[in-house]
């Protein structure tokens, strides 16, 4: 099915510069409508995806009510559009130019930007319609395509064109529309092309490797990246400061050195003086994850290598986000990934929000398959260090004369087989970030005692070293124990089982939620294929039937198996597996319930039902919008729009039927049927 997204932007020029950026990196097939607030809007908003160039343009539709609240949207952040700085680049330094918006806030913001890329050392004066005071006057403008707006006695503008949607915010579009897999690669390509393009746009006008060596610094020290220009001999010709800052390099000249007395590290000078190695690879330069990627610049026989510092751009890069998913480093789920919508696991994820805001040690106690990893990175992403390292450690798989080398790191010399240099340990390196302790329980007591003392203190020192170093990190501690109870046998700690237990979560077995089943297969089905699956009345009867000792982990096995082996488009009985599939020796058909009717709807769905049957009995009509009021100060609060959406679904389900008129809506024999049963049995689809 195609999908459709929506953009809306303040002002016409904002709307066609957009417009053309998604259609960049967007396929084909998802549809693009878009409207500008200077140009009218007269209808409610409403798309799969709808994308707003700014908060206040959010808040101007909301406040007309013209934004359906039910759709999913992304409120764009905008930076700078690199095409279009050429000519300020090469203005001399000091010199004045009068930075001309539409109104007071964008162009100071404008102005910030700019500083921000690099372009710190000209005069800025601000100018908008509507500025109080004396104006200075500067014989040169600068404005993201206001020309119009620009004064009389400015002899030269330089159009920046509008604000562009930053690399962030084209992530995320990509993200909701499920394409960031597919996009991953052209999209980091298209970033990392701007910036080459910028040097070769520079060294043409310029014609003087010297000026480009200048003005690349310039505006490059401001992106956090690190730029490395160097000839086919390895001779550098550039090396930015955010360079030197990642290699720790002094302050020394390094025009005209060769790349192996300023670069250390044999793998990356390999990578970097190889002809037939571009592209991108991650190295590991004292410590610190650092991607690189290597570019030829034809003219003048260059090469371009951006350095990446993983930790500040892991959210960014897709590409780098799969490979350090691998090693541990990044937080994969948020909230969003945690289905259900059981009383147990909507409480548990309230209490885990609200731990998420403050910084205390938390500890996550469930059975094997819950989900433990799920909430843990979860309330990472939820939590202030959500920019900081996200490291995950299962000590059920390492030795224990491996724990603490890798909690810990360690020097030069500790033992055979040491890295030359030492290594930073895991709680060095997820410093400014979140350390998750996996089966915490699997520690012994030596691990438990240095451990202890890290909480504490929040200082570490590696092994057979003699420096502390101090580290600020969040502690968040799994387990499937009965931790209290290893406590009572002296073969856990206390101190450090009450110092885990400050945050205390505790996350319900699946046979406590049985409500969440129907809505798990169906999340598990859509990961699995983009078939579309029927599920028989009697395999899910019987799949409710089991008590999934294996839990969530459990049950995606099982669909995952049923839709290899299934013939056709239907999971039936013969789909499900031997009972030597499930966990343990427990009989798959262990405790059966009663038999539940063929019905499946959300309690949301069945307070509207019975809203609709109401109104009917009563003679009135049962419309969006009467209804809407009726769940006012009701846990199923909602908008005519959201009303809108639910009334569809159920029309669709064929239990209710949308009349024009004085008629409004009203139930079928079927919706009927479903109030009148009195062991109705709700999940939500």
């Amino acid at each position: 099915m195609k999908k459709s997204i929506t953009l809306v932007t303040g002002s016409e020029h904002t709307r066609a510069t957009l417009l053309s950026q998604l259609r960049e990196y967007l396929t084909d097939d998802i549809l693009i409508s878009s409207y500008a607030e200077d140009g009218g809007i007269n209808h409610v908003i409403s798309d799969d995806l709808i994308i707003l160039s700014s908060e206040s343009v959010e808040q101007d539709l909301l406040a007309l009510d013209l934004l359906d609240t039910s759709c999913e949207r992304v409120v764009a952040k905008r930076t700078i559009n690199y095409d279009y700085i050429d000519e300020i680049v090469l203005l001399p330094p000091n010199t004045d130019v009068l930075m001309v918006n539409d109104s007071e806030e964008p162009t100071y913001s404008t102005i910030k930007m700019l500083k921000k890329i690099g372009i710190n050392y000209l005069n800025y004066i601000p100018y908008y319609p509507g500025i109080k005071g004396k104006i200075k006057k500067a014989d040169i403008a600068i404005t993201p395509g206001e020309i119009d707006k620009v004064p009389s006695f400015v002899k030269k503008i330089i159009d920046i064109k509008a604000r562009i949607m930053d690399f962030q915010t084209i992530a995320e579009i990509l993200n909701k529309l499920d394409l960031l897999d597919e996009k991953a690669g052209i999209f980091s390509e298209k970033y990392l092309r701007k910036i080459i393009n910028i040097a070769k746009r520079l060294a043409i006008s310029t014609n003087d490797i010297s000026q480009l060596n200048k003005h690349l610094n310039l505006v490059l020290d401001g992106l956090n990246d690190g730029l490395l220009v160097y000839d086919s001999h390895g001779v550098i010709s550039v090396l930015n400061e955010n360079l030197k800052r990642i290699l720790n390099i002094s302050n020394v000249n390094i025009k005209a050195k060769s790349l192996k007395k300023i670069i250390h590290n044999n793998g990356l000078v390999e990578f970097l003086t190889m002809e037939a190695a571009f592209g991108e690879r991650v190295f590991n330069i004292d410590g610190i994850e650092v991607l690189v990627s290597k570019f030829s610049l034809n003219q003048d026989n260059l090469i371009i290598a951006v350095f990446k510092n993983v930790k500040e751009t892991m959210e960014a890069n897709d590409r780098l986000r799969r490979e350090l998913v691998n090693k541990g480093f990044y937080a994969k789920y948020t909230f969003e990934d945690i289905v259900g919508n059981s009383e147990s696991i909507i409480k548990a994820k309230k209490i885990s929000c609200k731990l998420a805001d403050s910084d205390i040690t938390i500890l996550l106690e469930g059975e094997s398959g819950t989900g433990k990893e799920l909430f843990a990175s979860s309330i990472h992403n939820e939590s202030k260090r959500k920019k900081g390292p996200f490291l995950a450690v299962n000590f059920s798989a390492l030795p224990d004369e491996l724990i603490e080398s890798e909690l810990f790191g360690y020097e030069e010399g500790a033992f055979t087989g040491a890295k030359k240099g030492g290594k930073a340990g895991i709680f060095e390196l997820a410093d400014g970030g979140t350390i998750f302790l996996d089966e915490i329980g699997d520690i012994s007591l030596k691990v438990q005692a240095r451990l202890l003392r890290v909480l504490q203190e929040k200082e570490v020192m590696r092994i057979s070293g003699s420096e502390i170093r101090s580290v600020d990190v969040r502690i968040i501690a799994a387990t499937n124990k009965d931790l209290a109870q290893m406590v009572r046998e002296k073969r856990f700690r206390e101190d450090l089982y009450f110092r885990l237990k400050m945050g205390y979560i505790h996350i319900p077995p699946l046979r406590e939620r049985k409500r969440d089943i129907y809505e798990l297969i169906n999340h598990f089905i859509k990961e699995a294929t983009s078939e579309d699956i029927i599920i028989t009345r009697d395999v899910l009867d019987e799949l409710l039937k089991y008590n999934w000792f294996g839990n969530v982990r459990e049950l995606k096995n099982i669909i995952v198996y049923m839709l290899a082996v299934k013939d056709g488009s239907m999971l039936t009985l013969k789909d499900i597996p031997d009972r030597g599939f499930f966990y343990g020796t427990h009989n798959f058909y262990h405790e059966v319930e009663q038999k539940k009717p063929n019905i499946y709807i959300s309690e949301e769905e069945l307070f509207i039902l019975k809203k609709i049957e109401e109104l009917n009995r009563e003679g009135r009509i049962a419309g969006r919008e009467i209804l809407s009021h009726e769940t006012e100060s009701t846990r199923y609060e909602m908008t005519k729009y959201q009303m809108r959406g639910r009334l569809d679904k159920l029309e669709q389900n064929g239990l209710i039927v949308k009349k024009r008129g004085r008629h409004g809506t009203v139930l079928t024999d079927k919706g009927r049927k479903i109030i009148c049963e009195e062991n109705i049995y709700a999940l939500q689809r």
